[in-house]
């Protein structure tokens, strides 16, 4: 079996893939001319409109990732279409939330549920898309797994208490998958990035925000969802064939990992 597959060899999954970083993930991957599956929870809309730009390449299919069943099911029916199992999957779908610190929780707020809450999309969502994919990549002999996390692990200067929680968790997910899957070709890595200029997510953050991360951020400026997506399409490649494990930080430099 080949230690790994060229980019336009690769059927990707996204989850969350219909609007904001999940949608230039996707449009990342339709460049290096991968086959894509849009996963989408509530945007069909966007979803299939993304999909109807390239129809030979791309499909739009609805599936909540927290329901085991339904990733089961996405996963059956991305095979049937396209004849070949997952051999790629971009774990991109958030949970509700919005980043504007202002109108966060405080740690005196904070409930479990809010938690939870995370840890159940975040977590919870990893692990059914890795479980519904293992078959498949087994077959070919080859698999890519990314999970999306944040900077705020080192840096965390916005009470993002829930959310930093959960890609936390999943962090450690990463690095002991990475450990379980390897002796099968899967490699198991995370991008993890700060604010994104601009996201449906980042949408209510302040101006100020963004004016302050620049500032502080080697190359003066903050990073696009375009530039995320590269970084994440590189872990998918033949170049990243002997990195797993890894949490790479895709933010202009303003965390030093």
């Amino acid at each position: 079996m080949p230690s790994s597959i060229r980019l336009d060899q690769q059927l990707v999954l996204v989850t969350g893939a219909a609007r904001g970083l999940g949608e230039h993930l996707v449009r990342a991957f339709l460049r290096e001319g991968a086959l894509v599956v849009i996963n989408y929870c509530h945007s069909a809309e966007a979803a299939h409109k993304l999909a109807s730009a390239a129809p030979e390449q791309l499909l739009a299919i609805q599936a909540d990732v927290t329901d085991k069943a339904a990733v089961q099911a996405m996963f059956a029916q991305a095979r049937e279409h396209f004849g070949k199992p997952v051999t790629t999957v971009i774990n991109n779908a958030l949970p509700s939330f919005s980043f504007n610190g202002d109108a966060r929780p405080s740690v005196e707020q904070l409930t479990l549920a809010q938690l939870n809450q995370q840890f159940d999309g975040v977590v919870g969502g990893a692990l059914n898309t890795t479980q519904a994919a293992l078959a498949g990549m087994r077959e070919a002999g080859f698999g890519r797994i990314v999970n999306i996390g944040t900077n705020l692990f080192q840096n965390p200067v916005v009470p993002y208490h829930d959310y930093t929680a959960g890609k936390a968790a999943l962090l450690s997910l990463t690095r002991t998958l990475s450990q379980d899957l390897g002796p099968d070709n899967i490699t198991v890595n995370m991008v993890s990035g700060g604010l994104l200029r601009t996201t449906d997510a980042s949408a209510a953050t302040p101006e100020a925000v963004f004016d302050y991360i620049a500032a502080n951020t080697p190359l003066r400026r903050v990073t696009t969802p375009a530039e995320f997506a590269d970084a994440i399409v590189f872990f998918a490649s033949p170049w990243a064939r002997a990195v797993t494990g890894q949490n790479l930080i895709v933010d202009g430099g303003l965390v030093k990992n």
